[in-house]
Formats: C-alpha cells, structure tokens, sequence
C-alpha cells in the first residue's frame, strides 16, 4: 500500500516537474530554461557542499562531546533530502531542496515533517507518552517517601519465542 502511494507521488512529482519546465521554456525561451536548470544544479551542489560539512562537523561534535544527535541527524538527512532535489532537474524539487539546504527555512521543513508523522502515529502513542502501572494504580498515598533507601519498582520480564527477554 505505502509503495503504490510512494509510486503515485513520485509519478505526479514528475509529471508537475515536467508542465512547469514546459510553462517556464514558453516563458522564457528553451536556453533560458536549460541555462536556469544548470544554474540551479550548481547552487545545489555549492550549498549541498556548504550545508553538509556544516552539518557533518555538527555530528562529529555531538559525538565527540558524548551528546544526542538527534536533531542534528534530522538535519543533515534534510540537507541531503535538499541537495539531491536541488541537483536533479526541475524548478519544484529546487524549491522544495532550497527549503531544506537552507538553516532559515529548515526548521520550517522540520516542524511540518514532525506533525505529518505525529498525526500518522496512534493516538495512545503520541507524545507526551504517559505511563500507568496497573499494580500501583490502586495504591493509596502512604504519605512521605522514606529518606533513605534505595527505589524499588516491581516489573516482570517479558520473553520472546526464543526465550530472550525483549527490549
């Protein structure tokens, strides 16, 4: 199912790409077109360069320092997502690539990516995930908890077919 829809938009992608650059050659003139679609591979290359360094020492840093990369690996999957429409040919994927190579405009991308995934995940699962344990539901408030001692919290393991405990 994903596959046919992930076809489906990849073909009206193409098909838009090819009736702007036919609109914009009646505009301009076919050289033009040609010259602007050489240009806008090269500026794509250029900030892909820029951008992807940028982001790959961003990386390296967080690595070195020990610190979760999340949003930095969002990043620089943007910025490559953003080079290749930039580098391939037609006037829609270099907006769409220009909206991600750009640090501005990226976060922008981030945040509609973000809820487009968010409203695709079940309910129960978005976030804040708030967790209830069953056996401490019911229990009363005992009152203050002891100053010493260590915290126990009752859990059972759970297994797999092959008898090794899940993660």
């Amino acid at each position: 199912m994903v596959g046919r829809r992930l076809r489906l938009l990849v073909g009206l992608w193409a098909l838009a790409e090819v009736i702007v650059l036919v609109l914009v050659a009646q505009w301009i003139g076919v050289g033009w077109t040609v010259l602007a679609t050489l240009a806008t591979s090269a500026l794509g290359w250029v900030l892909l360069a820029r951008q992807g360094t940028r982001a790959l020492a961003e990386l390296r840093e967080r690595a070195r320092t020990r610190r979760s990369a999340g949003r930095e690996l969002g990043d620089a999957g943007l910025i490559g997502v953003g080079g290749l429409l930039m580098v391939l040919p037609g006037f829609l994927g270099d907006l769409v690539g220009l909206l991600c190579l750009l640090p501005g405009t990226r976060s922008l991308v981030r945040a509609v990516l973000g809820r487009l995934i968010a409203s695709r995940v079940p309910v129960g699962l978005r976030p804040p995930v708030r967790v209830e344990s069953v056996r401490t539901a019911e229990v009363p408030d005992a009152g203050p908890a002891p100053a010493a001692g260590p915290l126990v919290i009752e859990g059972e393991v759970l297994r797999g077919p092959d008898g090794r405990p899940l993660r």
